[in-house]
């Protein structure tokens, strides 16, 4: 098979494998000594058995990354060109959209975009809708865009039973799955089908990232939208695709082409678990086929916008990979290759990283409030093997994630989730097992996304942090408080973790139904029977910015001029695309080059014009940050969340 570089240069991917094997060797000094050396065993059976669990979750910390490093190194960021193909080779698709109880007009925009798919022989592609509440509105609509409606009552197997009853009802060789809210952009299918026709390769599953257009609660709990990227970006943009070295990249549910030979032979999509697409590519896997995963961002849909229902989510995900990982013995069976059944068994110790951060925080807090002792060591030992790992390790995980995430986001977003995924990891772990599916809640409301409930954990943990800080460090001096340099440092690091989980979980007012997305496209404004032509800045279902740019403002007799609530109607016409829209405006006014800014809330003329308007706001690359930006510092981010709520607060 012939791969492509698609990133970075040869002498920066050698020195970021000097820094993984630098951090491996360091990191596994560093391990050795802590687990055969620094145990308090002598100090009785309570502070040598938390010695024991703090040493076992840094094992279980550190494993992870290492075994990322180590397929990060084999994969030297290669992914597979796409193929060039013939249009008479592209074979029948059908284009599944799963949908239990979502609104219709969510509905709507998934498969109004799936009508637009791009194809050299647009008959070739058959889109349902798997609907498994049966819904006569459902059908209608699906009806009303060209689609085909696979209606289902009663369903006792979920997402997994929606899709098998669809397996039954359709023939085409290929089949792309798409959740609700998941809007393919127009190229999709042309970006994926020829993956299938590599020689040589037994290709059952091409996953693309999932992508959101709207922001994260990360992003908009904490007003960071503008400098960090999706949390999910991370696993869709890295780790799946670091797994491909593995053969291990994962079915994630959506923006998926699969082979229908390949799910008939391994019986269908499976009903023993919540997480039915990850034990589909597992499955995929045992059977001798590739899954592979793509960088290329082809749909995008909505992020979770209640705290609640992403942990329910989060809890969900991680009792179906527990699960799946169970029922298919993919640590242990001789059906996949170490490497695959290492990637599995990191796969489910990540789950368990959420006990180890509690651990993290809770033990410096025992040391530093009554001396319990969880190490056994002196500060010059603690120098010695503790800070070049750590230091290291710090490095080797910016050059892992690509600048989409580094340690101290991983951490706060560990911290954030941590106290609500520890029960459920138990339970599924010893047996106690969620069976029923759960649909995630992604309804856009005006509404506050936390409660003050949420805030409960985290603010126990902050409390008894900052006094265990103070009372640690009252009565040292001079090098006393050198010696102590550790323990103050995890203690700082933990309350800074945990300032920003009680940021996290105080919320904040959702007041948008539909998010702005950044978008350039030509528009021509007509206002009292003189049309203007400009470009928009941005645009959502319900609004749109626009520069006005005609050469001619400017002359008194042609100064451009609207007044709010003034009715005008706006023509945006994109490559594709172009929808006549009746506008409000909102507001007008000069910008500093002299251009007048316009704000509108707008609807569309007919039916064509909102079909074409949906594709014009969705069939993009959304305008949301891809990378973290690296000029925003701690006290940037911080001190931004205070002043902001503040003036909220005053405001009302």
């Amino acid at each position: 098979m012939v791969y492509r570089r698609t990133a970075g240069a040869v002498s920066d991917e050698r020195k970021r494998n000097i820094s993984f094997v630098l951090t491996i060797i360091l990191s596994s000094v560093y391990l050795i000594w802590r687990i055969f050396f620094t145990i308090p065993w002598s100090a009785g059976i309570l502070q040598a058995g938390a010695g024991v669990m703090l040493a076992a979750a840094e094992v279980v910390t550190t494993g992870g990354m290492i075994e990322l490093m180590v397929s990060r190194m084999k994969s030297k960021d290669h992914e597979i060109p796409l193929p060039d193909m013939p249009d008479a080779l592209f074979p029948d698709v059908d284009v599944f959209i799963a949908t239990h109880n979502e609104a219709p007009e969510l509905l709507y925009k998934t498969v109004n975009a799936c009508t637009f798919l791009e194809y050299p022989d647009k008959g070739k592609v058959h889109i349902y809708v798997c609907d498994d509440r049966n819904r006569r509105e459902i059908k209608e609509m699906a009806g009303r865009l060209g689609a085909g409606y696979l209606g289902l009552a009663d369903n006792r197997h979920a997402k997994s039973g929606n899709y098998n009853n669809a397996l039954a009802h359709t023939s085409s060789p290929l089949i792309a799955t798409f959740d609700a809210d998941m809007i393919p952009r127009r190229e999709f299918l042309v970006r994926t089908v020829p993956y299938f026709f590599i020689p040589n390769v037994r290709m059952g599953l091409v996953q693309t990232p999932q992508s959101f257009y709207n922001q994260d609660l990360f992003q908009f709990n904490l007003f960071s939208e503008k400098d960090i990227p999706n949390e999910q970006d991370f696993f869709s943009r890295e780790i799946n695709i670091l797994r491909n070295a593995t053969n291990t990249a994962a079915y994630t549910g959506s923006n998926t082409v699969i082979l229908r030979a390949a799910l008939e032979e391994i019986g269908g999509f499976p009903y023993d678990t919540v997480t039915e697409d990850f034990e589909t590519s597992l499955r995929l896997q045992k059977a001798g086929y590739m899954t592979y995963a793509s960088s290329e961002v082809l749909a995008a849909g909505l992020s979770t916008t209640t705290v609640e229902s992403m942990i329910g989510q989060r809890v969900r995900w991680a009792r179906g990979v527990i699960q799946s990982i169970r029922n298919t013995n993919a640590v242990f069976t001789r059906e996949l290759p170490l490497a695959a059944r290492l990637s599995y068994l990191n796969a489910y110790l990540y789950w368990w990283s959420f006990l180890c951060r509690m651990i993290f925080i809770l033990a410096p807090i025992l040391f530093a409030l009554s001396g319990f002792r969880l190490v056994e060591c002196g500060f010059g030992e603690l120098l010695l093997f503790w800070l070049p790992s750590h230091l290291s390790y710090r490095i080797s995980v910016e050059y892992l994630s690509g600048n989409i995430r580094n340690v101290r986001w991983s951490q706060i977003i560990d911290t954030i989730l941590a106290p609500y995924l520890i029960i459920p990891v138990l339970l599924e772990s010893v047996g106690i097992r969620q069976r029923k599916f759960k649909v995630t809640d992604k309804k856009k409301q005006r509404q506050r996304t936390a409660g003050a409930r949420y805030l409960i954990p985290h603010g126990i943990l902050i409390i008894l942090t900052a006094v265990s800080l103070l009372h640690f460090i009252r009565g040292k001096y001079g090098m006393a408080l050198v010696y102590s340099s550790v323990i103050i440092f995890w203690l700082g690091y933990n309350l800074t973790a945990l300032s920003y989980a009680v940021l996290f979980m105080m919320g904040r007012e959702s007041r948008r139904i539909s998010d702005r997305i950044g978008a350039v496209e030509k528009a021509e404004a007509a206002v009292r029977g003189r049309t203007w032509t400009g470009e928009t800045v941005d645009v959502s279902e319900e609004g749109i910015a626009l520069r006005i740019k005609d050469p001619e403002i400017g002359e008194s007799r042609n100064e451009f001029q609207i007044k709010r609530n003034e009715k005008f109607s706006i023509t945006v016409t994109a490559k594709y695309y172009r929808a006549l829209l009746n506008a409000v405006c909102a507001h007008a006014g000069r910008g500093e080059s002299g251009e007048w800014f316009v704000t509108a809330r707008v609807s569309p003329e007919d039916e064509t014009d909102r079909r074409n308007w949906l594709q014009i706001i969705h069939d993009r690359e959304h305008s949301l940050p891809r990378e973290i930006d690296p000029w925003m510092t701690l006290y940037d981010e911080v001190s931004r969340n205070v002043q902001r709520r503040w003036s909220a607060v005053k405001g009302r």
